[in-house]
């Protein structure tokens, strides 16, 4: 089956550069054989023509229509490219990931797994969750971390204990290292896909109300 589709995509394309070829220049290969030909049977024999020129004119149209068919077959190739994208996209939806991002999706209820990396053990950790225009909501004090991958459940309230609004809220994790030194966290974007966009053939996974681009999408776990 793949041989056939195959076989099938190269015909249409040499096709398609045939008739691209032709409506661009007013003919294409084929036509010029056959004026050849013509040429070649309404000769004087006893005065044959020089057929060098037309020879090398053949020649160079063949390397034109090459050269169309080239394109041609490369466009089918991304196009097929992005066919497999989307379908690997498609494929997430309703896996959990984590990706690179600082994004939170919360529904309204339910707790939001927030997922984070530190680099080194830190002190004085603080969280720091902010609302769509960014305005701080909440800031939650972690205190001392060890070095590794953390999560944390974020309830969805704000810092005087107020249910929040679902949406999409942004997060920072920063503490003081073995030197002193002020140092963030690593951030990610975790949670279930729910479904798959497409903006000017970039594929973006939604998880709630968060999108984010699939080529950010670090680790997949069956739910």
């Amino acid at each position: 089956m793949t041989v056939a589709t195959t076989v099938n995509d190269v015909t249409s394309t040499t096709t398609t550069a045939a008739a691209q070829m032709k409506e661009t220049l007013g003919m294409n290969k084929d036509d010029f054989l056959k004026l050849f030909i013509t040429q070649l049977q309404y000769q004087d024999p006893l005065a044959p023509q020089d057929t060098t020129a037309m020879l090398g004119q053949l020649a160079q149209l063949t390397q034109v229509e090459q050269a169309y068919n080239n394109t041609a077959a490369l466009e089918k190739l991304l196009l097929s490219q992005d066919s497999s994208l989307a379908m690997g996209a498609v494929s997430l939806i309703g896996k959990q990931v984590s990706a690179d991002g600082n994004q939170i999706n919360f529904n309204g209820s339910d707790s939001s797994i927030v997922s984070y990396q530190a680099s080194s053990a830190l002190s004085d950790t603080t969280m720091t969750i902010s609302d769509a225009s960014g305005k701080v909501v909440r800031t939650i004090a972690l205190g001392a971390v060890e070095a590794g991958d953390k999560t944390y459940q974020w309830d969805g309230k704000d810092g005087q204990g107020s249910l929040l609004p679902a949406g999409a809220y942004t997060y920072e994790v920063s503490g003081t290292n073995a030197l002193g030194q002020k140092q963030q966290a690593y951030t990610m974007t975790t949670g279930t896909v729910d479904g798959v966009v497409f903006y000017n053939g970039i594929a973006y996974v939604t998880i709630g109300e968060v999108t984010t681009p699939l080529s950010t999408v670090l680790t997949v776990k069956t739910v």
